[in-house]
Formats: C-alpha cells, structure tokens, sequence
C-alpha cells in the first residue's frame, strides 16, 4: 500500500542547460488534456497501491512549479478521494527560484501546496552561470524570501565543493545559507558523472575538478556548521531541524511503498517496480491504449528488495534494523550484512551497532559509497 504519492511534470517551459528535459520544452501545453490524463493515470495507479492514507505527495520533474494551480487542486482533491490524507500531510512543490516562478507561489498555496523546495544551488552569480543555471543569485534569494511568506515549511539546495572552493568561502556561503532560517537545506557535493557537460568540461579541462581529500573537509564542515545551527544531518546529503526532515524522500530511504504517475515516473508497490513511459507522447499513447502511462511493470526479488533497502537505509543516520529487514525479506542477518566486515569498520569507527540496528558513523559517512561495497554482500546485489 501506498503510503506517498509522486506526480512528474515533465514540462520545461525555457530552454535550461542544466536540465535534462530540454527535449520536453514546450511553448504551451494543452492542459486540460494533461489533467485528464494524470488523473487517469492516478485512478489506475490507486486502483493498484490504494488502503491506506497518503503521507506525503511530491510535484517533480521538470518546472512543475510553473503548473496551472487549478490543476494541482484538481490532482489534489482526486487523490484525496482515492487515497485519503493522513493528518498533516506533507505537499511538496519542487521548483526554480526564478522571479517568473515565485509569481504563482500565492495560488499554489490556495491549492493546498505546504512545502517547497527550491533548486538555489549557489548565491553568487558566476558559480550559478558555471552551474548553468537561469535564476541569479538576487532572483533566487527573492523567490525564497516569497516562499517563506507562504509556504509553512520551505528548503533549498546549494551545490559545494566546485572547483578551487576553499573551506573560508564554504563556511561564508553555507552561514549565510543558515542565517535565512530555514527548516531543511539539501547540501550536494558537486558530483563529475559521466556523459554530463561536467565531464566533458573537464575532459577538455575547462576546470579541475576538487581533490578527494578537499572535498572530505567540506563534508565535515558542513556537517560541524549544521549541526551548531540545528539542522543535524538526517542522511547524507540532507539536514533538518527535528521534525522538520522530508517526509516524501524518508519514505524512498526506508524503502516503503510510494505510488508514481506522469512520464518517467518510478514506482514501488508490494514488491513490484513500475516504470512509466519517460516521453510524453509515449505516456500519453499508453494511457489512451491502456488505461495508465507504464510501459515496465517488474516483480523485484526477495533478495533484490533486501538490497535495495540496504543501500537506501545505510544513507540515513538513523541506520538500518538487520533484524527488522531478515524478517521482512527472509533472510539471516549475516544474508544482509557481512558480519566480518561490520565488526572490522567498527574497529575502525566508521561503522556503529546498537543492537540489531548498524549505521555509518560521522567518520564513515564521507566514505559511504565504498563502505556500502563492502558491507553489503556482492551476491545479495547481484541481480
């Protein structure tokens, strides 16, 4: 059973060189089809993942801040018919904090939007243009300014460790970052991944990216400066002052059931993968075809799910219970974790046990990637 609700917007209304829905801009939209054909493919998706109350609903992609506010309410009223609301449900609206987008923030909250998240990235204009952003660093901090006026809780993300970013011009920009109140901040690590404008940037070395050893002492100090301001690190990359963390994106990371509709739309129900349609053409043809937008519908193994849930749960502080996931998924512990390796990261400091529950230290968290290979079995990530 569903217990949080994922809606894609897939739409880019300007060309953003950042954003990988370029192919998705449009210069106008037909919305009332795109809201018959959500609420369709919500419908079928209820049909599948409904019980129980919904906890949380998200609005991504690709600028769904820029929808109609008539048509989240619509998505809103339905899927409180469909699923009903838990008591303080948590609505997100992910969205650019350009001065375009903060126009429509006062509609959205009439809507029934609670929460936002803002892509901010950086609050200097010259990181923001090497970022490939849009908005400045005035337009975002205008459209932050908005949304703390109407929204009840907001965040937003800033991107560190760029290129030649010393650990005085971090602690500048993140205490500022601090200073504007906020309940939730995503903190990323600028990441080179392969096939992305970063790559080839460096590739032909445009830049360089920070070493390993730079880019640890910024985590580190990120981690001193949120936690001296009471936003401690709930996983990785996100802190929150307690009580105040995503609700939406707990649910992805202790690996419960969420339902997701609209193109390119991921879900997990009752051990099954779904997958829409990433195009909208496609999603559209599926649902007329159909009756939903899913073009892969995939039964996860027990051990698959095991892994899954492993890798999600060790990113957050609060662990993973072995005991709790061996008698969800059926296996031992010793399946879930390799005993031997946990008790040598431990010896380490980079791994803590409190009884059946395991998770990454303060030391071990900068290293999680490579601690998660160790921990985790190989033939329990093997597909």
């Amino acid at each position: 059973m569903a217990r949080a609700l994922y809606i894609h917007w897939p739409f880019c209304l300007a060309k953003c060189p950042y954003c990988d829905f370029n192919s998705h801009v449009r210069d106008s939209v037909d919305h009332a089809r795109w809201q018959d054909a959500l609420l369709a493919d919500m419908a079928f998706e209820a049909e599948h993942a409904g019980g129980a109350p919904l906890d949380s609903i998200f609005f991504g992609g690709g600028t769904p801040s820029l929808m109609p506010p008539a048509l989240v309410a619509k998505l809103l009223e339905r899927a409180e018919q469909l699923w009903g609301f838990a008591p303080g449900i948590e609505i997100t609206l992910e969205g650019n904090p350009s001065s375009v987008e903060a126009r429509n923030y006062t509609e959205l909250a009439a809507a029934g939007i609670n929460r936002v998240s803002l892509g901010v990235q950086a609050l200097d204009d010259d990181v923001l243009r090497f970022l490939g952003r849009l908005h400045n660093a005035d337009e975002a901090l205008a459209a932050l300014d908005m949304a703390q006026q109407l929204f009840s809780r907001v965040s937003f993300d800033l991107i560190y460790a760029r290129p030649g970013q010393t650990p005085e011009q971090w602690q500048a920009e993140l205490e500022r970052a601090l200073g504007f109140g906020t309940g939730h901040l995503s903190l990323y690590q600028l990441t080179i991944e392969p096939g992305t404008k970063f790559a080839t940037m460096v590739r032909q070395r445009q830049f360089e990216p920070l070493d390993d050893d730079a880019a640890a002492d910024l985590f580190a100090l990120t981690r001193e400066l949120t936690e001296a301001a009471g936003l401690p690190a709930y996983e990785v990359s996100n802190h929150a002052r307690p009580g105040e963390e995503s609700r939406h994106n707990l649910t992805y990371w202790r690996y419960q059931d969420y339902a997701g509709i609209g193109p390119g739309a991921h879900g997990r129900r009752g051990g099954v993968a779904t997958v829409r349609h990433k195009k909208p053409e496609n999603w559209l043809a599926g649902l007329s075809a159909n009756g939903h937008g899913i073009c892969e519908t995939r039964e996860l193994g027990l051990r698959e799910q095991a892994a899954e849930a492993m890798l999600m749960g060790l990113r957050l502080r609060e662990g993973v219970d072995l005991a709790v996931l061996a008698t969800r998924f059926g296996l031992t512990e010793a399946e879930l974790c390799d005993p031997a390796k946990l008790a040598f990261y431990r010896a380490q400091g980079l791994v803590w046990q409190r009884g059946a529950r395991i998770g990454a230290s303060a030391q071990g968290m900068p290293l999680l990637e490579a601690l998660l290979g160790e921990l985790v079995p190989a033939e329990l990530v093997a597909p």
